[in-house]
């Protein structure tokens, strides 16, 4: 026989075999937490542009948490803000992911975070770039003038979100253990909750902002889920 004999060609798989794939179920969370983040990115955008629908909480939002600061909340807010900030947060995130580094002697999900963190920030300052948005009147903020930027997406937010829920993602997902998953799951949802507050609560940014970023963060992490489930691998069939 000959090389050129015929042959039956293969089949093309199934959409039941492709969809029962380990690799596609490896990283089908991550695909999901990517358009659901830029689903959710988009809706809040609409609302902005067309000033309607969540956007409409806007006003009554700010001038219900501004005209009710007290002094002890608004110096906790403050440092939560401060601590958060594009000046001390990369310095925490660099030094975190350096001891994460040289204490468990692999590299690659401490990169995998400041990466995260790195994005996070380029894409936020893009969209702050390309949608142009004004900041919140200076009377209502704490310290009028502080904030330079444009107002949506809420850069603070974005960080912390990204950085809660990658790290969430990083240390959980190799020891899913119930214990573990509600710690690290109660801390993402205090710390974020706590910063998107604060950036309300001084004046700096509108209730879409912050939902808008927090919805940057959760599409962030799903590249991240993507990400590491190339370089690790699917799980065996």
């Amino acid at each position: 026989m000959t090389d050129d004999v015929a042959r039956t060609p293969p089949r093309l798989p199934t959409l039941a075999a492709l969809w029962s794939r380990p690799a596609l179920w490896a990283w089908l969370p991550g695909i999901v937490l990517v358009v659901g983040g830029l689903a959710v990115f988009f809706g809040v955008l609409d609302t902005v542009r067309e000033k309607d629908d969540l956007s409409s909480l806007d006003q009554p939002v700010l001038e219900y948490l501004v005209a009710h600061r007290t002094p002890g909340w608004t110096g906790v807010l403050a440092a939560i803000t401060f601590v958060s900030g594009p000046t001390v947060l990369p310095i925490l995130v660099a030094v975190a992911c350096g001891v994460w580094a040289l204490v468990r002697r692999a590299w690659w999900r401490p990169a995998l975070l400041a990466g995260a963190m790195v994005a996070s920030t380029l894409i936020s300052l893009s969209v702050k770039g390309l949608v142009g948005r004004e900041r919140p009147p200076a009377d209502t903020m704490f310290v009028p003038g502080a904030e330079t930027t444009a107002s949506f997406p809420s850069g603070h937010t974005i960080g912390t979100a990204t950085l809660l829920l990658v790290a969430t993602y990083l240390v959980c997902s190799r020891r899913p253990t119930a214990p573990r998953l509600v710690a690290w799951g109660l801390a993402t949802l205090v710390g974020t909750t706590l910063v998107a507050l604060s950036r309300l609560y001084l004046g700096y940014h509108f209730l879409t902002d912050v939902v808008a970023a927090v919805a940057l963060a959760v599409g962030v992490v799903g590249l991240v889920t993507i990400v590491d489930r190339l370089h690790t691998g699917p799980p065996p069939a």
